[in-house]
């Protein structure tokens, strides 16, 4: 049978199984339910502005990501790129030299300011405690108890683990996988230099992959329709029949909580299902507040303690929206309990409590993302992109992977469901 393969959802993961099919000869037909592309990493309009629903920063070891950013829109700026360097005003100062991993990385905790030298040797001391463990555990456990059993002092903790683990996790450490934890120390911090790179989008999510892969799809002979919700998957003898088409496979590509609609009526699903509806899941908050042009950060990001702002981005250094500053606010905490006008207000006060002397905001604009993640908890169950139902695939930043919630995550599922359908054997 001719293969023609839905695609549900037109999301990094999605976009990245179309773009993979497509490259490989394979018709495909993208549904995507919203006006824009990206799914939760999408382009967010303010009257005539460019915001994203979420500020989001990759690292160099994010490797699928960049291939196929540079396969679909090779000759565009996609991305600011700077090496490794952590600076959280009034805490941790990291900075990773040019030398080749895992040297920079051990050099830039030698040298960290903000700790004192018992805690930088602590850190060295559980880096290379888990290089000879190959970032393996017998068992998963929380992050917090993973530090307390390497003895990290409180101090280190709070300065350094806790915001890695709630930036790559979003997950608070009392709760957090250490194993996927690892993981992005492992890729990130111990294989090559470049993999610990800063790699900040410079155009909107929705312009950095998912619109230039709709272009790349549809040249190569697919559809990528948007606008288009998809309500009930029809099993056929020999494929699947939906919005009124038959095809030979299935990607389904959206939001677990959205995935456990369409599994609905597709039988042998149970255990998917089962593992899908055990998920919690932490939100995201972005603060956008516009300052006169003239208002800029030292560096495109900085981190911020004490309060409810955990880093603030610099949108005029990244995307040329000068006096735009981007606060997250990641997974679960009191903030959650304050409307838009009062979480603006508070973040402002942050900023210029850090900042200094700030002019007043001309506008804000607050994102939240309830469900932006699943809650990467210890020893979660992630199911798999095959599901029992043969021809039916599972695309998303939530099923079986290494990583925790991140694009990159996202893309790989995609690319695998594609490989999947390439090489069924």
């Amino acid at each position: 049978m001719t293969r023609h393969v839905a695609i549900i959802g037109g999301g990094y993961a999605g976009m990245a199984a179309a773009v993979t099919l497509a490259q490989n000869g394979i018709k495909t037909t993208v549904f995507e339910a919203g006006k824009t592309l990206g799914g939760r990493a999408r382009r967010v309009m303010l009257n005539d502005i460019c915001l994203d629903n979420g500020q989001h920063l990759l690292l160099g070891a994010y490797s699928e990501t960049l291939r196929l950013v540079e396969l679909v829109a090779p000759a565009q700026t996609a991305w600011l790129r700077r090496p490794l360097e952590l600076h959280i005003l009034n805490g941790l100062r990291l900075s990773a030299p040019y030398l080749p991993a895992p040297l920079n990385t051990l050099l830039a905790l030698l040298t960290a300011r903000g700790l004192g030298a018992s805690e930088r040797f602590a850190a060295i001391r559980f880096m290379l405690s888990q290089r000879r463990k190959h970032f393996k555990l017998r068992r998963d456990m929380p992050v917090a108890q993973l530090l307390k059993l390497h003895a990290q002092p409180p101090a280190l903790m709070d300065k350094l683990w806790a915001p890695l683990c709630i930036a790559a996790l979003n997950t608070p450490v009392s709760i957090a996988s250490a194993q996927i934890f690892l993981n992005v120390l492992r890729d990130s911090l111990t294989r090559r230099r470049s993999d610990s790179d800063l790699v900040f989008p410079a155009r909107d999510l929705t312009a950095l992959f998912p619109q230039p892969a709709a272009e790349f799809v549809r040249a190569h002979g697919g559809n990528v329709t948007t606008g288009k919700t998809v309500d009930a998957i029809e099993k056929t003898a020999d494929g699947f029949f939906l919005h009124g088409d038959h095809f030979s496979h299935v990607i389904c590509a959206v939001a677990p909580h959205q995935a456990l609609r369409l599994l609905d009526g597709l039988g042998g699903l149970n255990g998917t299902r089962t593992l899908i509806e055990a998920f919690h899941y932490q939100p995201i908050a972005t603060v956008y507040l516009q300052y006169p042009a003239e208002v800029s950060l030292a560096k495109p990001m900085l981190g911020l303690t004490g309060g409810l702002s955990q880093w603030v981005f610099d949108r005029g250094m990244t995307h040329g929206q000068h006096g735009l500053l981007a606060v997250v606010i990641s997974a679960e905490g009191h903030h959650r309990k304050l409307d838009a006008a009062l979480l603006a207000q508070q973040v402002d006060r942050e900023l210029r409590g850090a900042l200094g002397k700030l002019p007043t905001p001309h506008w804000h604009k607050v994102v939240v993302e309830k469900r932006a993640t699943y809650s990467c908890d210890a020893g979660i169950k992630r199911p798999t992109q095959i599901t029992a139902l043969k021809n039916f695939f599972l695309a998303g930043d939530y099923t079986a992977s290494e990583y925790p919630a991140t694009l990159e995550a996202a893309i790989r599922s995609g690319v695998k469901c594609a490989q999947l359908i390439l090489d069924p054997a």
